[in-house]
């Protein structure tokens, strides 16, 4: 699936997308992301809070991101690989709205081959998905 993204000057740190143990498909580094520094950017269509949850309310699988209390990014149409960033309760990554960006940077060191996480935090899914992180002290819903 890795070969359907073309690298953006924004993506940072060389990654791909394939099948992850978590859920769906993933994202795992293909070179070494240090602690501290920028993995990449996600980029999608602009839309409102208000079309956000409409959408969110008819979807299994959320990828919007609200970026302000008036606008929101839908990645479902993304060409970024880091939209398949999946949620673990014990990241190695964050996610960071900076001037209205998606901005996703290394909490720690990141070795090649390792799945990049974040925490999402609150989520459009409101509890109703159960988290498939297995990460020791997991909360078990998103």
């Amino acid at each position: 699936m890795g070969a359907l993204f073309v690298r953006q000057p924004y993506q940072k740190v060389d990654v791909t997308v394939r099948r992850s143990p978590i859920d769906g498909y993933g994202v795992f580094a293909l070179e070494p992301a240090r602690r501290g520094h920028k993995i990449g950017e996600v980029r999608g269509e602009a839309i409102s809070v208000s079309e956000a949850r409409r959408r969110a309310a008819t979807l299994a699988r959320i990828m919007i991101v609200e970026v302000s209390h008036k606008s929101a990014v839908d990645l479902a149409s993304s060409t970024d690989p880091m939209r398949f960033t999946n949620h673990s309760c014990q990241p190695n990554g964050r996610l960071t709205i900076r001037d209205g960006r998606i901005e996703f940077y290394a909490l720690r060191d990141i070795a090649p081959g390792e799945e990049i996480t974040v925490n999402y935090g609150e989520t459009h899914h409101e509890g109703r998905l159960t988290c498939r992180c297995g990460a020791p002290g997991c909360v078990g819903r998103l």
